[in-house]
Parts: structure tokens; C-alpha cells; sequence
């Protein structure tokens, strides 16, 4: 007779941690996006995401974004304090510099993992939201502590929608000069 044991599936970080990233992709497809992974993350990037063919800003414009995942987020004055990044992380999103914009993604997820997506009788729904924060505007850090928590503060109107996550990457081509 053959053993028979239940399977146990990946643990709950790692869960939450792809959860976070198939949530991107899902709103990237109902915005009509591509998406790309890289194969071995290096570069402390997720996710790049494009829109496919010319538009009136450029050809094929990108952004390249970091997801992070939150349980039980700090919600105060109209902002998410995320204190998910490590310093290189940090350093990896803010100032200027980058070729492709690059973004913070941040997905507020249920505390279960059976809790992430619900089938209703009008469609699937997936739980709970998304928030991006570009970090360009700030300045690197200085070197030091690598396992240094740096606290960023997300505004709650950057939510993620398939129309936000449009909007941007078609605003991300660089407009030529003439």
C-alpha cells in the first residue's frame, strides 16, 4: 500500500511574496501591458513592464518595479508607512539615474492565504490593493547598515488600477528631442 501525505505547498512569505507579483501581472493584462521577469533578480527588479508598440510618447515605453507585500499595513494621515525595504533596496529604486523608471509596488494582502482571491457568481475577485511610490525624487542612502529597515511613505490615492499602471508606463517614454 502506498503512502499517502497531504501536500503542504510553498509557506506563507513565499505565498504572500507571489501573490503580490501575480497580482501585478493580473492588472498588467487588463491593461493591455506586457511583463517580463528576469530570470536571476540582480538588479532588484520584479517585474518590467511595457506597453507594446509606438505610442504618442515613444516606442515600446517600460517601467521596471519592486513588489513588496504587507499583512497588516500602518495606515496613518492618508498614507501606508512601509517599513518592507531593505537599505540596497532602497538604494535600488531612489534617485535619479535609472535608465527605466522604477517603482515601489506595495500589496496590502489578507492575513490567510485562503483569503487571497475569492470566485464570486460576477467574477474573480483578488484581495485586497496595490499602492506604487516612485522613488527617484529621493536621494540614495549613504552606505551603511545593509539590514537597515528604511520606512517610505506611500499616499493612499496611488492606488494600483489597470488605468494607474497604464498611465505609468505610457508615461515613462522619453519623449525625443527634436
Amino acid at each position: 500500500m502506498l503512502a499517502t501525505s497531504r501536500a503542504q505547498g510553498i509557506d506563507q512569505n513565499n505565498q504572500q511574496g507571489k501573490f503580490g507579483a501575480d497580482y501585478v501581472r493580473v492588472l498588467a493584462s487588463a491593461a493591455g501591458l506586457l511583463w517580463t521577469q528576469d530570470d536571476v533578480d540582480l538588479d532588484g527588479v520584479d517585474l518590467c513592464l511595457k506597453l507594446p508598440g509606438r505610442t504618442p510618447r515613444g516606442f515600446s515605453p517600460r517601467i521596471d518595479v519592486q513588489v513588496k507585500t504587507v499583512r497588516r499595513p500602518l495606515i496613518q494621515n492618508g498614507v501606508l508607512a512601509f517599513d518592507g525595504l531593505s537599505a540596497p533596496q532602497y538604494n535600488r529604486l531612489a534617485g535619479v539615474g535609472s535608465i527605466v523608471p522604477r517603482y515601489l509596488f506595495v500589496v496590502h494582502v489578507p492575513t490567510k492565504t485562503g483569503e487571497y482571491a475569492a470566485v464570486l457568481s460576477a467574477g474573480l475577485l483578488l484581495r485586497n490593493i496595490g499602492y506604487y511610490l516612485p522613488l527617484s525624487d529621493q536621494p540614495p542612502l549613504a552606505a551603511g547598515d545593509k539590514r537597515q529597515s528604511i520606512r517610505v511613505r506611500i499616499p493612499l490615492g496611488n492606488v494600483l488600477t489597470a488605468e494607474s499602471l497604464r498611465g505609468l508606463v505610457a508615461g515613462s517614454a522619453v519623449v525625443p528631442a527634436v
